[in-house]
C-alpha cells in the first residue's frame, strides 16, 4: 500500500514537472520577443546623458511595476475580505482564491526586493538615452510576468511557471550589474569573479537541495 502510494505520488510529481517544463519552454521565446519588441520598436529616451536622470527614470518604473503587480495583488485580497468572514483575519476563513493571492502577493514581494535593485542599477549603468530603452523593456516584461505568473496560478499550480521568466531576467540584470561593478574594481578578472562564485553556489544548492530518497 505505502509503495502505492509512493508511486502515484511520484507520477504526480512527473506530470507536475512535465507541465512546468513545458510552459517554461514556450513562455521564454515569448518573453524575449517582447523585451525585444520594447527596446527596438521604442524611440530612445530624451534627456538622459546624466546618471540622476537615469535612477529617477527607474524610479518612476518601479512605481509602474509596484502599482500593477503588487497594489493590485492587495486590492484583490482587501477586496475579498470585505465581502466575506475573512473581514475578521484571526476567523481562519481562507478561500481558495485568496491562498492564491496572498502566495502571489509574498512572491511578488520577494520578486520585487531583486528586480528594483537590478533596474535601478541597470539605469545608472545605460550610456544614454537609446540604451535606456532596455529599462523599459526589463519593466515592460516583469510586469507582463506577474500577471502570467498571478493568473496561471488560479489555474493551477503548475501554470505559475509562465511567470519564470521574469525571475530569471532579475536574475540575469543583477549579474550583469554585479560583472560591470566587479570589472570597475579589478578589471576583467573581478567580472568573471562574481559569476563563477554564483555559478558555484547555485550548484551547491541544486545539489543539497536534492530529495533525499527513503
Amino acid at each position: 500500500m505505502k509503495k502505492t502510494l509512493e508511486s502515484e505520488a511520484a507520477g504526480e510529481i512527473r506530470r507536475h514537472q512535465s507541465t512546468l517544463i513545458w510552459e517554461v519552454a514556450i513562455a521564454f521565446p515569448v518573453t524575449i520577443a517582447l523585451w525585444l519588441g520594447v527596446y527596438y520598436f521604442m524611440p530612445p529616451l530624451g534627456g538622459m546623458e546624466e546618471p540622476l536622470a537615469r535612477l529617477v527614470f527607474a524610479l518612476k518604473c518601479s512605481c509602474f511595476a509596484i502599482l500593477f503587480c503588487f497594489l493590485t495583488g492587495i486590492e484583490a485580497v482587501a477586496h475579498e475580505r470585505l465581502r466575506s468572514p475573512a473581514i475578521d483575519p484571526l476567523s481562519g476563513y481562507e478561500t481558495r482564491r485568496m491562498t492564491i493571492n496572498l502566495r502571489y502577493l509574498q512572491n511578488t514581494l520577494e520578486q520585487l526586493v531583486l528586480f528594483i535593485p537590478g533596474l535601478f542599477a541597470l539605469a545608472f549603468y545605460c550610456a544614454n538615452g537609446h540604451a535606456m530603452r532596455a529599462v523599459v523593456a526589463t519593466t515592460v516584461v516583469w510586469i507582463a510576468t506577474r500577471f502570467a505568473f498571478w493568473i496561471g496560478y488560479h489555474h493551477g499550480s503548475q501554470h505559475r511557471a509562465t511567470g519564470a521568466p521574469g525571475m530569471m531576467q532579475s536574475m540575469l540584470v543583477l549579474l550583469y550589474v554585479c560583472a560591470r561593478i566587479g570589472y570597475e574594481i579589478a578589471g576583467p578578472a573581478g567580472a568573471i569573479a562574481p559569476l563563477i562564485a554564483f555559478g558555484c553556489v547555485e550548484a551547491v544548492l541544486v545539489r543539497t537541495t536534492k530529495p533525499v530518497s527513503t
